[in-house]
């Protein structure tokens, strides 16, 4: 039965990189890959042509596929509009519509990018981290919010962080099973000291872990996390934690990779449908000139092969394919080195290609 996939390249620099991602489904269409692909809009290119950052079509297109491939959304164009319709409220929508509430993050050290870190070699060599980012709930969606004008005349911005037992119960479920497949390791990451809200997280995860004793689970706080991350990163090997704190992390994490350019992500709901993103932005001080990292984006697509579509050999293919892509040298410019050779974002797309 063919499978659906909706693409949604969005702003910036997503234009470009989805591009290429799309030239990798198409090769493995070649090879027996059954999918069907078809576009649409969002973000601030949607909102440009139909008024909305996330368009009624879009959404429809989305829900009916298996899995939504997407590259990027906003930019310095929309950033004056209501906050209503900015494009970022595109994205919020399409996780919330789709209920995708489980955000993996994986932090991988390619050796070849050891020296492209911030950080010693001997402290990021082998890093392999898996950052389960709560989505669907916390500050950015809670009730209520806004900002308001006080008897003083003095205006008042407002968020409610909000977790219900259920909501943590789900995502540290995925948590577990992802460890189990992995070092049977689970980090969870809270503020419960100060944050009632993360008081009943780190309740809700210990008495889960209770159930899961196979699992070795630990707790921190995020402030000593984050220092954590960049002191001793290899300590963790599954992540879990709040929508916040996860978007956060994850991003510290990413540097730590050599590049948040060689980065993917997934989001996934109950029913294993999932949206696929690198978890960089839109970039639009380098959009369209064609010098950005595509691999976060095709890693993206080993994913969605993996985690949707039921094709984990295939997803293995595209891994061994960035793989021998950077064994040959090849680097876009934010993972080059001296010695290494410079690439543009298509060049380093048709190298994948060929390396598949």
């Amino acid at each position: 039965m063919t499978k659906k996939i909706a693409v949604l390249p969005g702003d910036g620099i997503g234009q470009e990189i989805v591009a290429e991602a799309v030239k990798v489904i198409k090769v493995l269409q070649a090879d027996g890959l059954d999918v069907e692909m078809n576009e649409g809009l969002v973000g601030g290119t949607a909102y440009d042509e139909t008024g909305s950052p996330l368009p009624q079509e879009t959404l429809t297109l989305a829900k009916e596929s298996d899995a939504v491939l997407l590259g990027a959304v906003g930019g310095y164009k929309w950033e004056s509009l209501d906050i209503s319709v900015r494009p970022e409220k595109g994205l919020l929508g399409l996780r919330a519509e789709l209920d995708l509430f489980a955000n993996l993050r994986p932090a991988i050290l390619y050796p070849q990018l050891a020296d492209a870190s911030t950080l010693k070699a001997d402290v990021v060599s082998g890093l392999d981290i898996m950052i389960v980012r709560e989505l669907t709930g916390g500050i950015y969606f809670g009730q209520p919010r806004g900002v308001r004008t006080l008897d003083n005349g003095e205006r008042e911005g407002y968020n409610t962080l909000v977790y219900n037992e259920s909501e943590i119960s789900r995502i540290a479920k995925v948590a577990f099973d992802i460890a189990r497949k992995r070092n049977s390791r689970v980090c969870s990451v809270d503020k419960a000291n100060v944050l009632e809200c993360t008081e009943l997280w780190r309740e809700v995860v210990s008495d889960l872990g209770k159930e899961n004793s196979d699992i070795e689970l630990s707790h921190m706080y995020v402030d000593n996390a984050a220092m954590q991350l960049v002191r001793a990163p290899k300590q963790f090997d599954v992540m879990v934690t709040t929508n916040m704190f996860g978007d956060i992390l994850s991003d510290c994490a990413a540097m730590l990779t050599g590049s948040i350019g060689m980065l993917p992500s997934a989001s996934l709901n109950a029913k294993g449908q999932g949206m696929y993103e690198p978890i960089h932005g839109s970039a639009p001080d380098i959009a369209g000139q064609n010098v950005a990292n595509p691999l976060a984006t095709i890693l993206s697509v080993a994913m969605m092969l993996r985690y949707s579509l039921d094709e984990a050999a295939m997803a293995e293919r595209i891994e061994k394919a960035v793989d021998k892509v950077l064994d040959q040298g090849l680097r876009t410019a934010d993972i080059y080195s001296e010695g290494m050779k410079e690439v543009s974002t298509s060049e380093m797309g048709d190298a994948v290609v060929a390396a598949l």
